[in-house]
């Protein structure tokens, strides 16, 4: 192979590096955005919860 070959086959070879890093960081970020989500969410259904037990305990009967 000539000089030139090579370096022509290292680029390649470092934007598909590139890439591959770049998709594994956005996975990794949608994965951290959802899992946010679920938290908040779940942190979101918990508070509910625990209004409807007050507010029942509270009740005028």
């Amino acid at each position: 192979m000539s000089g030139r070959a090579e370096s022509t086959e290292r680029r390649k070879s470092k934007r598909g590096e590139r890439k591959a890093k770049n998709g594994e960081w956005r996975i990794e970020r949608g994965v951290a955005i959802r899992a946010g989500f679920y938290i908040f969410g779940t942190h979101l259904f918990a508070g509910f919860v625990w209004l409807l037990f007050y507010l029942g305990e509270h009740a005028h009967k």
